[in-house]
């Protein structure tokens, strides 16, 4: 009988734990980067009380949106310039979070920063393999990110140059819902 009464109050524990430390994450805070899902997607670990992890958490970074993963090529060169990026910084980077906090997916929006204090997000925009995608209220960048595409579009980097994506990663996803 003792032992339902412990799962219990551990299955209450745990989930809560989690989102303590979630909400009194301070912009900057550092977390270690788990899994780069695509080129704008990526799972940090997640600790609670005492700093024990307790899960993973999908993290869309804000302001860009990279080519699907079966976008030809540009998706998977995508993937891979953001994991080079991740593995720049060790796999630990500092995250901000965005005015909104998630979106309709459950996933956290985050501003991350790399062990040299550069944003990765802006830095996905500036290599060419993200395309800028602002959504309010989560506009805090939006200037710098503009300056950033424009500058890869004039360098024609990535996904910008002769020959590179047809469409904007949105408009594919619109034209091939669920692929």
């Amino acid at each position: 009988m003792k032992r339902f009464y412990y799962a219990g109050i551990l299955a209450f524990l745990v989930p809560l734990l989690s989102i303590i430390s979630l909400a009194h994450a301070v912009p900057g805070e550092r977390f270690r980067v788990t899994r780069v899902h695509d080129g704008d997607t990526v799972s940090i670990r997640v600790s609670g009380f005492a700093k024990l992890p307790l899960k993973t958490e999908k993290v869309r970074l804000i302001g860009i949106d990279t080519p699907e993963l079966n976008q030809g090529p540009w998706g998977r060169q995508a993937k891979r310039q953001l994991k080079k990026l991740m593995s720049e910084s060790d796999w630990i980077v500092n995250v901000e979070f965005g005015v909104e906090q998630r979106d309709k997916y459950g996933r956290l929006l985050a501003y991350l920063w790399g062990k040299d204090g550069k944003m990765i997000n802006e830095r996905m925009l500036e290599s060419g393999y993200a395309a800028l995608f602002t959504i309010p209220p989560n506009v805090k960048y939006a200037e710098r990110f503009i300056a950033a595409q424009k500058r890869a579009e004039s360098l024609r980097a990535g996904i910008w140059k002769n020959g590179g994506l047809r469409e904007s990663p949105y408009e594919w996803r619109e034209r091939h819902p669920r692929l």
